[in-house]
């Protein structure tokens, strides 16, 4: 299975650095979005990354304009009529990737892979919207995607072996680590991650410690490169509520019940860094 033109559905964090790494591995790239604005912002980020890598001297200015020459503007789900792969980043919500999912299998060619950066949700489901469910298959890239090695590979109950095999094989072209996981709730990333998220605003909200010690426990304690609490102003508060109520009702154990103090900063808009406002205030 030969992949050469590839299709990002979303352009926002997750989806131009997708982008932006298909790109530098030579890669044709259709950055698909529903506004022209979204792909604006999408392309100028993958710019500013690519300048800082020229700053730095890992690229030079052809290289970067080389890999931005093989990014195209994508402002309509029909230009997936002739990709060989479509990448889906957008919203963390099955309703909206069933309906994306349904709508790429009317359109992609008959051999094209379908492939979900979904952090959570269950493949199979995604799969179900479609009538090549034997296609269809999870890449959950980390965020920053440009910066981060691991890839979750994640079959769905019927993915075939072949597409197991190009998704991991092109993965490595991407200069990143596959890790075949299974289709499980929050697979294997965010059913560790979250709960250690959730449990630090647990200690926050019961006034076991501040926020800043909260943090400084788990970076000096246990040498993480951030402390839970400002990864989860990172990652979206949002976002962090969302993969809890995936665990919540996907496994039915207590455990995994979200923080009331976390739906209340959700409900309060402070969703984190992208609000300026989350566990920290930013400027």
């Amino acid at each position: 299975m030969n992949i050469q033109k590839v299709m990002v559905i979303g352009a926002g964090q997750m989806g131009s650095g997708i982008a932006q790494v298909c790109a530098q591995a030579g890669y044709e790239v259709k950055l698909n979005d529903r506004e022209e604005k979204f792909f604006e912002r999408g392309f100028q980020t993958i710019s500013k990354n690519l300048s800082r890598n020229v700053e730095k001297g890992r690229m030079t200015e052809d290289d970067k304009q080389a890999v931005l020459n093989k990014i195209s503007k994508s402002l309509s789900i029909d230009d997936a009529n002739d990709v060989d792969l479509v990448i889906e980043a957008a919203v963390e919500n099955m309703e909206i990737k069933q309906s994306i999912f349904k709508q790429l299998d009317a359109i992609a060619p008959a051999h094209a892979i379908l492939a979900t950066n979904t952090s959570s949700l269950p493949i199979t489901e995604i799969a179900a919207a479609t009538n090549r469910p034997e296609q269809v298959i999870g890449m959950h890239f980390m965020n920053p995607v440009p910066v981060m090695k691991l890839v979750e590979i994640i079959r769905g109950l019927a993915t075939n072996d072949e597409v197991y095999a190009a998704i991991e094989e092109m993965t490595k072209k991407l200069s990143k680590v596959p890790v075949e996981v299974n289709d499980f709730p929050g697979f294997v990333a965010n059913r560790v991650l979250m709960p250690m998220i959730n449990e630090a605003i647990y200690t926050l909200y019961e006034g076991v410690a501040t926020k800043e010690a909260i943090d400084d426990v788990m970076k000096m304690g246990m040498n993480h490169p951030m402390g839970p609490l400002q990864l989860a102003d990172f990652i979206g508060l949002d976002t962090c509520l969302y993969i809890m109520e995936v665990l919540h009702e996907g496994f039915g154990d207590s455990k995994y019940r979200p923080c009331p103090l976390l739906r209340k900063y959700v409900k309060a808009g402070w969703l984190g860094k992208k609000t300026g406002r989350g566990f920290y205030i930013y400027e």
